[in-house]
Order: structure tokens, then sequence, then C-alpha cells
């Protein structure tokens, strides 16, 4: 595609949208860049439109998140709520810092795995809407410590591309008996540090190579990735309590297909 603002707006939207819904928006983000020959130096577009995305989930939860650090000093219950998402947090946080280097230069670089853990992913999804365990938690911000735990040692499956961070934590929370909205919402909060974690990391690993020559574009992205976040975040958790994780699931077997199918025939 020769326009690179039309590339940019469509590469946004798609950030926005995948994001926060289990079908991987790093995988849906390198096929579609593979696809229209899109490349930035450092990943600098792909990375910095994740920020569009954080930005529009901490506005939703603004309330939430300043309510919490403000009653740190005061509430018990408030503390382990923070403490639960940073034991989340850690597992993938410190296994994306050993290994960045394989992550970035070897994974990244592989259309077809994308495709496949597409799929694979698809599967897992729909086993767990059908076959997860009665849900003993209900709530994101009362989880048990050692729940948010495992949580985390499911999000260290995201750093694969085509897992979906999302995915990995919420088919964790369904496991150790979380409810649908509950582990989705969940997912939410923990998805903010670690995508900050992960932007910052990754800017700072790449800062030599950083092209930041199209402002327009990265402006553009990031924007059209803040508006659909904003719009999918309001209307993700009521449609998962209702409908589960189906579509997504069908979704994911679908994209993953067809890339494999259009990797083939040498596109």
């Amino acid at each position: 595609m020769d326009n690179p603002t039309l590339v940019a707006a469509l590469l946004g939207v798609l950030e926005g949208l995948t994001e926060f819904v289990p079908v991987s928006s790093t995988g849906h983000l390198l096929l579609a860049s593979h696809f229209l020959g899109f490349e930035s130096a450092g990943k600098t577009f792909e990375v910095v439109i994740q920020l569009g995305a954080v930005l529009a989930l901490t506005l939703v939860y603004l309330g939430k998140i300043a309510s919490t650090f403000m009653a740190l000093p005061s509430d018990p219950q408030a503390r382990r709520f923070a403490l639960s998402v940073l034991l989340a947090f850690l597992p993938a946080a410190l296994l994306g810092v050993l290994a960045h280097g394989l992550i970035k230069t070897v994974l990244f670089e592989s259309p077809r795995l994308i495709a496949a853990m597409l799929i694979a992913g698809g599967v897992v999804l729909l086993l767990l809407d059908r076959m997860a365990p009665d849900p003993r938690h209900r709530e994101a911000d009362r989880l048990p410590l050692a729940t948010a735990a495992g949580i985390g040692l499911f999000q260290c499956l995201s750093l694969m591309p085509g897992v979906s961070r999302s995915g990995a934590t919420i088919a964790g929370g369904l496991l150790l008996g979380v409810s649908k909205r509950a582990a989705a919402e969940f997912s939410f909060f923990l998805s903010i540090p670690t995508m900050l974690g992960a932007v910052t990391f990754d800017l700072w690993k790449n800062r030599a190579i950083l092209d930041l020559s199209a402002v327009w574009e990265i402006a553009v992205g990031f924007a059209a990735a803040f508006v659909t976040a904003l719009l999918v975040v309001r209307w993700l958790l009521d449609f998962v309590s209702r409908r589960g994780f189906g579509l997504f699931a069908w979704w994911r077997i679908m994209v993953g297909t067809a890339a494999l199918a259009a990797i083939h025939a040498g596109f």
C-alpha cells in the first residue's frame, strides 16, 4: 500500500482492536506489517502506538487506579490488590529482560510461527470456554496472591508472538478458578505495568536505531489505537461475561489459517 498515513491508521486501529482481547495484538501487527510491506527501524512505530492503547485503558480505570494508590497507606485490601498486580507482573518482566534478544531477533521474525501460535491459542480458548473449572473468585481486586502469581506465570507464555498477553493471562485465570469477567478485568489491570515496562525497555534497547522521522505516521497510529482501544475496553467485559471467548477463539483460528495459506502461496 502506497499511502503511509492510511497504513498507519489501519495499523493503529488494529492495535486498538486487538490489544485487550485474547487474539494477540503483536501477532496481528506483525502479520499485517509483513503483508503490507511495512517496516520501521527498531519497530519504533509498533512500539509507540501501544502507548495509545495503554493510555485508553488507564483513562477508563483512572478512578480505580487513583483510589487504590490513595488508599495504600491505610487500606490493607488496597495494598493486597497492588501486591497481586506486582506479583503477576514480575515473572514476564524478568523473563522478557533476559530473553529480549531471542524474542526480537528470532521469534518476531517468523510469520509462520506467529500464525501457528494464533491457531493453537484459538483451540485452547475453545477448550477453556467449555471445560474451565467452576469459578471460585469473582472480583479482580480480591484474588488470592497465589492465584495472581499463577496468572503472572501464564503471562510469560505471551512473550512468544502470536500467543497473546491477554489470552495467556485470561486462560491462566480461568484455569485457576477465576470467573470470565474477573479474569478479563485483572488482565486489564496487569496490562498497564506490563505494557509500560515493555515499551520503555524496548525503546531503551533500540535507542540507537529508533526512527522518529515519520512523526506524522506515528501520531496517526497512536491516535487510532487510543480511540479504538477506548471503545473495546468499555465493551469487552460485558461481552465476555455473556458470551465467553468463542468469537475470539474462532477469529484466531481463521486469521492464523489464512496467514499460513498466504505464506505458503508466497505472499
